[in-house]
Protein backbone atom coordinates (compact mmCIF):
# COMPACT_ATOMS: atom_id res chain seq x y z
CA UNK A 1 0.00 0.00 0.00
CA UNK A 2 1.31 3.44 -0.91
CA UNK A 3 1.77 6.25 1.60
CA UNK A 4 -1.10 8.14 -0.04
CA UNK A 5 -3.43 5.16 0.32
CA UNK A 6 -2.41 4.74 3.96
CA UNK A 7 -3.13 8.39 4.73
CA UNK A 8 -6.47 8.17 2.92
CA UNK A 9 -7.43 5.16 5.02
CA UNK A 10 -6.66 7.09 8.18
CA UNK A 11 -8.71 10.16 7.27
CA UNK A 12 -12.42 10.20 8.08
CA UNK A 13 -14.44 11.41 5.06
CA UNK A 14 -16.13 14.73 5.69
CA UNK A 15 -19.63 13.38 5.08
CA UNK A 16 -19.57 11.54 8.41
CA UNK A 17 -19.22 14.79 10.31
CA UNK A 18 -22.43 16.06 8.73
CA UNK A 19 -24.68 13.22 9.92
CA UNK A 20 -26.73 13.39 13.09
CA UNK A 21 -26.20 10.87 15.88
CA UNK A 22 -29.58 9.26 15.16
CA UNK A 23 -28.76 8.93 11.46
CA UNK A 24 -25.47 7.24 12.24
CA UNK A 25 -26.99 4.86 14.78
CA UNK A 26 -29.73 3.91 12.34
CA UNK A 27 -27.17 3.12 9.63
CA UNK A 28 -25.02 1.08 12.01
CA UNK A 29 -28.01 -1.05 12.95
CA UNK A 30 -29.00 -1.45 9.28
CA UNK A 31 -25.54 -2.67 8.30
CA UNK A 32 -25.29 -5.01 11.28
CA UNK A 33 -28.63 -6.55 10.32
CA UNK A 34 -27.68 -6.80 6.65
CA UNK A 35 -24.28 -8.44 7.24
CA UNK A 36 -25.52 -10.66 10.05
CA UNK A 37 -23.05 -13.30 11.19
CA UNK A 38 -20.51 -12.21 8.57
CA UNK A 39 -19.76 -9.22 10.83
CA UNK A 40 -18.48 -9.43 14.41
CA UNK A 41 -18.10 -6.22 16.40
CA UNK A 42 -15.91 -6.20 19.51
CA UNK A 43 -15.92 -3.45 22.16
CA UNK A 44 -13.29 -2.90 24.84
CA UNK A 45 -14.46 -1.88 28.32
CA UNK A 46 -12.86 1.56 27.90
CA UNK A 47 -14.86 2.48 24.79
CA UNK A 48 -17.37 5.30 24.59
CA UNK A 49 -21.00 4.31 25.13
CA UNK A 50 -21.86 5.47 21.60
CA UNK A 51 -19.69 2.63 20.28
CA UNK A 52 -19.91 0.16 23.17
CA UNK A 53 -23.68 -0.22 22.77
CA UNK A 54 -23.28 -1.84 19.35
CA UNK A 55 -20.71 -4.46 20.37
CA UNK A 56 -21.53 -8.14 19.89
CA UNK A 57 -19.02 -8.95 22.62
CA UNK A 58 -17.34 -6.80 25.27
CA UNK A 59 -14.35 -7.40 27.50
CA UNK A 60 -10.68 -6.66 28.02
CA UNK A 61 -8.09 -6.82 25.25
CA UNK A 62 -7.02 -10.46 25.40
CA UNK A 63 -10.50 -11.71 26.23
CA UNK A 64 -11.82 -10.04 23.07
CA UNK A 65 -9.00 -11.42 20.93
CA UNK A 66 -9.78 -14.91 22.21
CA UNK A 67 -13.49 -14.43 21.52
CA UNK A 68 -12.59 -13.33 17.99
CA UNK A 69 -10.39 -16.42 17.54
CA UNK A 70 -13.30 -18.68 18.49
CA UNK A 71 -15.55 -17.11 15.85
CA UNK A 72 -14.83 -18.79 12.51
CA UNK A 73 -18.03 -17.59 10.84
CA UNK A 74 -17.40 -13.84 10.68
CA UNK A 75 -15.64 -12.53 7.59
CA UNK A 76 -15.03 -9.12 9.14
CA UNK A 77 -14.08 -8.46 12.76
CA UNK A 78 -14.36 -4.80 13.72
CA UNK A 79 -12.29 -4.19 16.84
CA UNK A 80 -13.32 -1.12 18.81
CA UNK A 81 -10.20 -0.77 20.90
CA UNK A 82 -6.63 0.20 20.08
CA UNK A 83 -3.98 -0.91 17.60
CA UNK A 84 -2.22 -3.61 19.65
CA UNK A 85 -5.56 -5.26 20.44
CA UNK A 86 -6.50 -5.48 16.77
CA UNK A 87 -3.03 -6.90 16.04
CA UNK A 88 -3.56 -9.67 18.59
CA UNK A 89 -6.97 -10.43 17.09
CA UNK A 90 -5.43 -10.67 13.62
CA UNK A 91 -2.73 -13.01 14.91
CA UNK A 92 -5.27 -15.34 16.53
CA UNK A 93 -7.95 -15.34 13.81
CA UNK A 94 -8.10 -17.30 10.55
CA UNK A 95 -6.36 -16.17 7.37
CA UNK A 96 -9.66 -15.48 5.59
CA UNK A 97 -10.92 -13.17 8.34
CA UNK A 98 -10.24 -9.45 8.15
CA UNK A 99 -9.69 -7.39 11.31
CA UNK A 100 -10.68 -3.73 11.04
CA UNK A 101 -9.71 -0.90 13.41
CA UNK A 102 -12.17 1.98 12.83
CA UNK A 103 -9.50 4.64 13.42
CA UNK A 104 -5.84 3.87 12.78
CA UNK A 105 -4.88 6.68 15.18
CA UNK A 106 -6.25 4.66 18.11
CA UNK A 107 -2.99 3.61 19.69
CA UNK A 108 -1.68 3.00 23.20
CA UNK A 109 0.93 5.27 24.76
CA UNK A 110 2.15 2.40 26.95
CA UNK A 111 2.67 0.06 24.00
CA UNK A 112 4.50 2.85 22.18
CA UNK A 113 6.99 3.13 25.06
CA UNK A 114 8.65 -0.14 24.03
CA UNK A 115 9.61 -0.26 20.36
CA UNK A 116 11.22 -3.26 18.73
CA UNK A 117 14.28 -1.16 17.89
CA UNK A 118 14.74 -0.20 21.55
CA UNK A 119 14.23 -3.79 22.68
CA UNK A 120 16.72 -5.21 20.21
CA UNK A 121 19.28 -2.66 21.46
CA UNK A 122 18.58 -3.42 25.12
CA UNK A 123 18.74 -7.21 24.92
CA UNK A 124 22.45 -7.65 24.10
CA UNK A 125 23.39 -5.08 26.75
CA UNK A 126 21.43 -7.01 29.36
CA UNK A 127 22.91 -10.28 28.11
CA UNK A 128 26.41 -8.87 28.57
CA UNK A 129 25.53 -7.83 32.13
CA UNK A 130 23.68 -10.96 33.25
CA UNK A 131 24.49 -13.71 30.76
CA UNK A 132 21.83 -16.22 29.76
CA UNK A 133 19.83 -15.74 32.97
CA UNK A 134 16.95 -13.57 31.65
CA UNK A 135 13.57 -14.52 30.24
CA UNK A 136 11.38 -11.77 28.75
CA UNK A 137 7.72 -11.27 29.61
CA UNK A 138 5.51 -8.71 27.94
CA UNK A 139 2.15 -7.34 28.97
CA UNK A 140 -0.42 -7.95 26.23
CA UNK A 141 -0.55 -4.14 25.99
CA UNK A 142 2.39 -4.24 23.60
CA UNK A 143 2.96 -4.28 19.86
CA UNK A 144 2.97 -7.47 17.81
CA UNK A 145 6.68 -6.93 17.19
CA UNK A 146 7.41 -6.95 20.94
CA UNK A 147 5.27 -10.04 21.45
CA UNK A 148 7.19 -11.69 18.62
CA UNK A 149 10.56 -10.78 20.15
CA UNK A 150 9.48 -12.25 23.47
CA UNK A 151 8.22 -15.42 21.82
CA UNK A 152 11.46 -15.88 19.89
CA UNK A 153 13.33 -15.71 23.21
CA UNK A 154 11.08 -18.35 24.84
CA UNK A 155 9.15 -15.83 26.90
CA UNK A 156 5.42 -15.20 27.22
CA UNK A 157 2.73 -12.57 27.28
CA UNK A 158 0.86 -11.73 30.50
CA UNK A 159 -2.39 -10.03 31.41
CA UNK A 160 -3.22 -8.13 34.56
CA UNK A 161 -5.36 -11.13 35.58
CA UNK A 162 -2.68 -13.81 35.19
CA UNK A 163 0.52 -11.80 35.76
CA UNK A 164 1.32 -13.56 39.05
CA UNK A 165 1.04 -17.01 37.49
CA UNK A 166 3.19 -15.99 34.53
CA UNK A 167 5.89 -14.38 36.67
CA UNK A 168 6.06 -17.56 38.76
CA UNK A 169 6.34 -19.57 35.54
CA UNK A 170 9.11 -17.29 34.27
CA UNK A 171 11.11 -17.71 37.48
CA UNK A 172 10.87 -21.47 37.03
CA UNK A 173 12.66 -21.02 33.71
CA UNK A 174 15.33 -18.41 34.42
CA UNK A 175 16.88 -16.51 37.31
CA UNK A 176 15.79 -13.09 36.08
CA UNK A 177 12.88 -11.48 34.23
CA UNK A 178 12.76 -8.60 31.78
CA UNK A 179 9.22 -7.20 32.10
CA UNK A 180 7.88 -5.04 29.25
CA UNK A 181 6.47 -2.43 28.79
CA UNK A 182 4.65 -1.46 32.02
CA UNK A 183 6.95 -1.03 34.99
CA UNK A 184 4.05 -0.65 37.43
CA UNK A 185 2.33 -3.95 36.64
CA UNK A 186 5.72 -5.66 36.73
CA UNK A 187 6.70 -4.09 40.06
CA UNK A 188 3.34 -4.70 41.74
CA UNK A 189 3.21 -8.32 40.57
CA UNK A 190 6.78 -9.19 41.56
CA UNK A 191 6.39 -7.48 44.94
CA UNK A 192 3.25 -9.52 45.68
CA UNK A 193 5.32 -12.64 44.98
CA UNK A 194 7.98 -11.67 47.50
CA UNK A 195 10.54 -9.93 45.30
CA UNK A 196 11.93 -6.92 47.16
CA UNK A 197 11.99 -3.46 45.63
CA UNK A 198 15.75 -3.56 46.12
CA UNK A 199 15.82 -6.58 43.79
CA UNK A 200 14.23 -4.67 40.93
CA UNK A 201 16.02 -2.49 38.40
CA UNK A 202 14.67 -0.24 35.64
CA UNK A 203 15.81 -0.32 32.04
CA UNK A 204 15.65 3.20 30.59
CA UNK A 205 15.23 2.79 26.81
CA UNK A 206 15.77 6.49 26.12
CA UNK A 207 19.11 6.74 27.94
CA UNK A 208 19.87 3.06 27.22
CA UNK A 209 21.01 2.49 30.79
CA UNK A 210 20.13 0.24 33.71
CA UNK A 211 18.86 2.33 36.62
CA UNK A 212 19.92 0.60 39.84
CA UNK A 213 21.94 1.32 42.95
CA UNK A 214 23.75 -1.62 44.46
CA UNK A 215 25.20 -4.94 43.40
CA UNK A 216 23.56 -5.89 40.09
CA UNK A 217 23.91 -9.56 40.99
CA UNK A 218 21.02 -9.02 43.40
CA UNK A 219 18.66 -8.01 40.58
CA UNK A 220 15.79 -10.43 39.91
CA UNK A 221 13.44 -8.25 37.84
CA UNK A 222 14.33 -5.70 35.17
CA UNK A 223 11.40 -3.36 34.62
CA UNK A 224 11.02 -1.55 31.32
CA UNK A 225 10.53 2.17 31.92
CA UNK A 226 7.02 2.42 30.55
CA UNK A 227 3.62 3.17 32.04
CA UNK A 228 -0.07 3.74 31.35
CA UNK A 229 -0.74 7.45 30.94
CA UNK A 230 -4.22 7.01 32.41
CA UNK A 231 -3.44 4.92 35.49
CA UNK A 232 -0.34 6.91 36.41
CA UNK A 233 -2.64 9.88 37.07
CA UNK A 234 -4.04 8.25 40.20
CA UNK A 235 -1.92 9.47 43.09
CA UNK A 236 -1.28 8.97 46.77
CA UNK A 237 -2.71 12.46 47.29
CA UNK A 238 -6.01 11.26 45.82
CA UNK A 239 -6.09 8.45 48.36
CA UNK A 240 -5.04 10.64 51.31
CA UNK A 241 -7.76 13.16 50.46
CA UNK A 242 -10.42 10.47 50.26
CA UNK A 243 -9.28 8.80 53.50
CA UNK A 244 -9.67 12.15 55.26
CA UNK A 245 -13.00 13.19 53.70
CA UNK A 246 -14.71 9.80 53.29
CA UNK A 247 -12.87 7.17 55.35
CA UNK A 248 -15.67 4.65 54.83
CA UNK A 249 -14.91 4.46 51.08
CA UNK A 250 -13.36 1.25 49.72
CA UNK A 251 -10.56 2.05 47.29
CA UNK A 252 -9.99 -0.33 44.40
CA UNK A 253 -7.41 0.28 41.68
CA UNK A 254 -5.87 -1.32 38.61
CA UNK A 255 -2.31 -2.74 39.00
CA UNK A 256 -1.12 -0.39 36.24
CA UNK A 257 -1.23 2.26 38.98
CA UNK A 258 2.00 3.10 40.78
CA UNK A 259 3.27 0.84 43.55
CA UNK A 260 2.61 3.52 46.16
CA UNK A 261 -1.03 3.87 45.07
CA UNK A 262 -1.59 0.10 44.97
CA UNK A 263 -0.11 -0.32 48.46
CA UNK A 264 -2.35 2.37 49.95
CA UNK A 265 -5.52 1.01 48.29
CA UNK A 266 -7.83 -1.60 49.77
CA UNK A 267 -8.01 -3.72 46.64
CA UNK A 268 -6.09 -3.98 43.36
CA UNK A 269 -6.75 -6.10 40.32
CA UNK A 270 -7.57 -6.37 36.64
CA UNK A 271 -10.49 -4.72 34.89
CA UNK A 272 -12.51 -7.93 35.29
CA UNK A 273 -11.56 -8.09 38.97
CA UNK A 274 -12.78 -4.53 39.50
CA UNK A 275 -16.06 -5.17 37.68
CA UNK A 276 -16.68 -8.44 39.55
CA UNK A 277 -15.78 -6.96 42.94
CA UNK A 278 -18.25 -4.09 42.57
CA UNK A 279 -20.88 -6.50 41.24
CA UNK A 280 -20.58 -8.68 44.34
CA UNK A 281 -20.38 -5.79 46.81
CA UNK A 282 -23.36 -5.28 49.10
CA UNK A 283 -25.97 -2.65 48.37
CA UNK A 284 -25.14 0.64 50.07
CA UNK A 285 -21.38 0.05 49.97
CA UNK A 286 -19.08 2.90 48.92
CA UNK A 287 -16.30 2.66 46.36
CA UNK A 288 -13.64 4.82 44.77
CA UNK A 289 -12.28 3.27 41.57
CA UNK A 290 -8.87 3.94 40.08
CA UNK A 291 -9.21 3.06 36.41
CA UNK A 292 -10.33 4.49 33.05
CA UNK A 293 -13.22 6.97 33.24
CA UNK A 294 -15.57 5.49 30.62
CA UNK A 295 -15.53 2.21 32.52
CA UNK A 296 -16.01 3.94 35.87
CA UNK A 297 -19.04 5.84 34.54
CA UNK A 298 -20.49 2.61 33.17
CA UNK A 299 -20.01 0.88 36.52
CA UNK A 300 -21.65 3.83 38.31
CA UNK A 301 -24.68 3.67 35.99
CA UNK A 302 -24.95 -0.10 36.44
CA UNK A 303 -24.99 0.08 40.25
CA UNK A 304 -27.36 2.84 41.43
CA UNK A 305 -27.63 1.02 44.79
CA UNK A 306 -24.00 1.81 45.59
CA UNK A 307 -22.06 5.04 46.03
CA UNK A 308 -19.27 4.96 43.44
CA UNK A 309 -16.82 7.68 42.41
CA UNK A 310 -13.57 7.95 40.51
CA UNK A 311 -10.53 7.99 42.76
CA UNK A 312 -9.37 11.02 40.79
CA UNK A 313 -12.41 13.24 40.08
CA UNK A 314 -10.50 15.14 37.39
CA UNK A 315 -9.66 12.07 35.32
CA UNK A 316 -10.21 12.04 31.57
CA UNK A 317 -11.05 8.96 29.51
CA UNK A 318 -8.23 7.21 27.64
CA UNK A 319 -7.67 9.69 24.82
CA UNK A 320 -6.29 7.23 22.27
CA UNK A 321 -9.00 4.64 22.99
CA UNK A 322 -11.60 7.37 22.55
CA UNK A 323 -10.53 8.04 18.99
CA UNK A 324 -12.94 5.24 18.13
CA UNK A 325 -16.24 7.08 17.93
CA UNK A 326 -19.58 6.66 16.18
CA UNK A 327 -18.54 8.37 12.91
CA UNK A 328 -15.44 6.16 12.60
CA UNK A 329 -17.46 3.04 13.42
CA UNK A 330 -20.01 3.86 10.74
CA UNK A 331 -17.25 4.60 8.24
CA UNK A 332 -15.68 1.21 8.91
CA UNK A 333 -19.01 -0.60 8.54
CA UNK A 334 -20.00 1.20 5.33
CA UNK A 335 -16.60 0.43 3.82
CA UNK A 336 -17.21 -3.26 4.54
CA UNK A 337 -20.70 -3.06 3.07
CA UNK A 338 -19.25 -1.53 -0.11
CA UNK A 339 -16.46 -4.11 -0.33
CA UNK A 340 -13.78 -1.42 0.08
CA UNK A 341 -12.53 -2.11 3.60
CA UNK A 342 -10.52 0.65 5.25
CA UNK A 343 -8.07 0.38 8.13
CA UNK A 344 -7.44 -3.34 8.00
CA UNK A 345 -4.88 -4.56 10.53
CA UNK A 346 -2.55 -7.18 9.09
CA UNK A 347 0.42 -8.63 10.97
CA UNK A 348 3.11 -10.16 8.74
CA UNK A 349 3.67 -13.91 8.94
CA UNK A 350 7.10 -13.80 10.58
CA UNK A 351 5.98 -11.42 13.32
CA UNK A 352 2.80 -13.40 13.88
CA UNK A 353 4.72 -16.67 14.30
CA UNK A 354 6.89 -15.26 17.10
CA UNK A 355 3.91 -13.58 18.77
CA UNK A 356 1.93 -16.84 18.69
CA UNK A 357 4.76 -18.51 20.63
CA UNK A 358 4.53 -15.87 23.36
CA UNK A 359 0.73 -16.02 23.47
CA UNK A 360 0.73 -19.83 23.48
CA UNK A 361 3.19 -19.94 26.40
CA UNK A 362 0.62 -17.93 28.32
CA UNK A 363 -2.60 -19.51 27.08
CA UNK A 364 -1.37 -22.99 27.97
CA UNK A 365 -1.18 -21.85 31.59
CA UNK A 366 -4.53 -20.11 32.01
Amino acid sequence: MSLLQTLQQQTLPAKYTELTENEMKRRVLEIKKKLGSKLFLLGHHYQKDEVYEFADAVGDSLQLAQIAAENREAEHIVFCGVHFMAETADILTAENQKVILPDMRAGCSMADMATIQQTEKAWPVLQDLFGDTIIPLTYVNSTAAIKSFVGEHDGATVTSSNAKNMVEWAFSKKERILFLPDQHLGRNTAYDLGVGLDEMAIWNPIEEILEYEGDINNIKVILWKGHCSVHENFTVKNIDYLREKQPEMNIIVHPECSHEVVQKSDYAGSTKYIIDTIEKAPSGSKWAIGTEMNLVKRIINSHPDKEIVSLNPYMCPCLTMNRIDLPHLLWALESIEEGKEVNQIKVDKHTAEGAIKALTNMLERV
